[in-house]
């Protein structure tokens, strides 16, 4: 009876213990140990040698995080700033979160930020550090797994001490255009940093051959080296890494290599390997890489065919093969890229008509075919693509008649390009009244037009149009000079046979004009002066007639003036004109090179 008693208080008291610790933990546990006072001093420190400055960082969401570091009130703690993450246990400062905080000033190798000894993870981007180096003392935080100095005008060599932060796996150093890898090298930089999970040295002046021992990162899951000046052949190695699910070398135009034969598993993602030196074939084995969902290979040296594998990549969202010399036709398998949101395959050397499976890309917005061979009629696959935004089949050989209504239905379209086809686009009578889009861009370049499009009458965010090589005649209709006044940067009417510019102003309405090109009519009365902003005036081969009007000396950035072929005379801004002007192109503000007939430089206002 003894012995059952006591083994019932032992049981109870065993209980009693169990659930004491249980609370016990869970209370320590829920309450944070303060900052370490000497850490706090050292963040203060750290603040008080910047100033804040908004214009410092470019995030639209950018903010001063270290206004909330402050002594005032009970805020003495520091790991409740902003910004600021402390060890749970320790108090001790492990993180500091700095991006876009509007920070104004330069790092010295003395600063207080490397006496937080404990940081694991450092982010500085998006600030301005006035072009300061980074410290070598950076080596003192030898506990950092994450350094991200990104976008904050650091400048000149990179120390070596940053190769010593071997627990390292994310090192962000781009958009630092004036910071240089020289000595030490990308090679010695990376070799002792084996735990290296992403690397982004992107616009970093760097000058070498990619090193083999990237390779050997088996870690590594993002590479970043776009525009980084590197040359040579790339290894092949980097595409076998096992994780690798980012490939950045883009703007490398001394690198070059070859897409190897795909026959492994990878993880790769993201392919971008836009305007290197890269050639040779597109391999078939491509459509192995089933997690791509990016291909960015254009203004490369690729040619060849298009292997009908690549309709394998069922995940892929922008393909862009433009700048290349790619031939033949578009395999009918691009009909299974049913995630693509972009396609850009311009200026390649593809024939044949526009297979119809492209009609399943529903959720196309971007489609780019312009100057290639392609021929035939303009399928009408393409009206269904109902998510286009833009949409480019310049320069081709497509035929036949095109009705504008169509294009009309794709109600998401904002730039329409056609020209230089052998299409004519008819449109209906009735376009000018009725509500339609708005167009940024507009390209209709020798659709046999016989009159200024009517649905133009409506468009107020136009900013380019190009009307070029028509069968325009007569005069321009008044609603023209109403278009778009504030966003028109371009417009193109040479090669039409336009008589007159109507009741037009002296002075043109366009306010932000920098390409004005009426060449090549017949215009009678006098020459319009476009907006100051115009850097390109072309008017010659016409009938203008009578003086320049003295506003011409207002356009302050004009580069090229081209005059020629008409009756125009008159003087302005130091020179006199006489009978034909021919072509002037200015290199800078007040200093003209001229090639005219005619023209001769007198002093300012004197008369002949």
């Amino acid at each position: 009876m003894a012995s059952s008693l006591y083994h019932l208080k032992f049981v109870y008291l065993l209980s009693f213990l169990s659930t004491f610790h249980l609370i016990a933990t869970r209370s320590f546990s829920s309450v944070q140990p303060l900052c370490r006072g000497h850490e706090r001093s050292y963040l203060l420190q750290f603040k008080d040698s910047f100033v804040i400055n908004k214009s410092s960082s470019s995030e639209p969401w950018a903010y001063p995080k270290v206004a909330s570091w402050t002594l005032e009130g009970n805020n003495n703690d520091c790991c409740s700033w902003d910004g600021v993450e402390c060890d749970e246990f320790t108090g001790h400062v492990i993180g500091l979160d700095l991006n876009s905080s509007c920070l104004y000033g330069s790092i010295n190798s003395t600063s207080s930020l490397f006496h937080l000894v404990h940081l694991q993870r450092l982010n500085l981007a998006d600030n301005h550090f006035k072009y300061s180096q980074i410290p070598s003392t950076v080596s003192n935080l030898s506990k950092l797994t994450h350094l991200d100095l990104s976008s904050s005008a650091f400048a000149s060599q990179i120390p070596l001490e940053v190769s010593q932060l071997s627990q390292l796996s994310s090192l962000n150093l781009s958009g630092n255009a004036y910071l240089e890898l020289k000595k030490p090298s990308l090679r010695s930089l990376v070799e002792n940093l084996t735990c290296l999970e992403k690397l982004d040295l992107r616009e970093v002046e760097i000058i070498s051959m990619v090193p083999n021992i990237l390779a050997n990162l088996s870690s590594l899951t993002y590479l970043r080296l776009r525009d980084c000046k590197l040359y040579g052949e790339f290894p092949v190695g980097i595409f076998k890494l096992p994780n690798l699910r980012v490939l950045d070398m883009r703007q490398n135009e001394g690198l070059t290599g070859h897409l190897p034969d795909f026959q492994w598993s990878s993880t790769l993602e993201i392919m971008n390997l836009a305007k290197t030196s890269f050639s040779g074939k597109l391999p078939a084995s491509i459509g192995n890489l089933g997690s791509l969902t990016t291909i960015l290979i254009w203004g490369c040296n690729f040619s060849g065919f298009i292997p009908s594998s690549l309709g394998n990549l069922t995940r892929l969202n922008s393909l862009d093969l433009s700048y290349n010399t790619y031939k033949g036709r578009i395999p009918s398998s691009f009909g299974n890229l049913i995630q693509l949101s972009s396609l850009y395959l311009t200026s390649n050397e593809f024939t044949g008509p526009i297979p119809s499976e492209l009609a399943n890309l529903t959720q196309l917005t971007a489609l780019n075919l312009g100057d290639n061979k392609f021929a035939g009629r303009i399928p009408s696959s393409i009206f269904n693509l109902t998510n286009l935004e833009f949409l480019s089949l310049s320069n081709n050989y497509f035929s036949g008649t095109v009705e504008f209504d169509k294009f009309v239905k794709l109600q998401k379209l904002t730039t329409l390009y056609l020209s230089n086809n052998q299409v004519s686009l008819l449109e209906s009578e009735t376009s000018a009244n009725r509500t339609l889009q708005k167009f940024v861009g507009i390209g209709l370049s020798q659709c046999n037009l016989r009159k200024f499009p009517n649905f133009l009458a409506n468009q107020n965010e136009l900013e380019l149009l190009n009307l070029q090589g028509n069968n325009i005649h007569g005069q321009v209709p008044e609603w023209v000079w109403n278009m778009s006044k504030e966003s028109l940067k371009s417009i193109n009417l040479c090669d039409n046979f336009l008589t007159s510019l109507g009741q037009h102003p002296i002075l043109l309405p366009w306010t932000n004009l920098a390409i004005l090109d009426l060449s090549s009519n017949n215009i009678q009365g006098s020459l319009p002066i476009p907006s100051s902003s115009t850097l390109q005036y072309h008017a010659s081969h016409n009938s203008f007639i009578g003086k320049i009007s003295e506003l011409i000396c207002n356009l302050s950035s004009l580069q090229v003036l081209e005059l020629s072929e008409n009756n125009l005379s008159g003087y302005g801004c130091g020179l006199i004109v006489g009978v034909t002007i021919g072509h002037i192109v200015i290199e800078r503000k007040h200093d003209w090179l001229m090639k005219t007939f005619g023209v001769r430089q007198l002093v300012p206002g004197r008369k002949v």
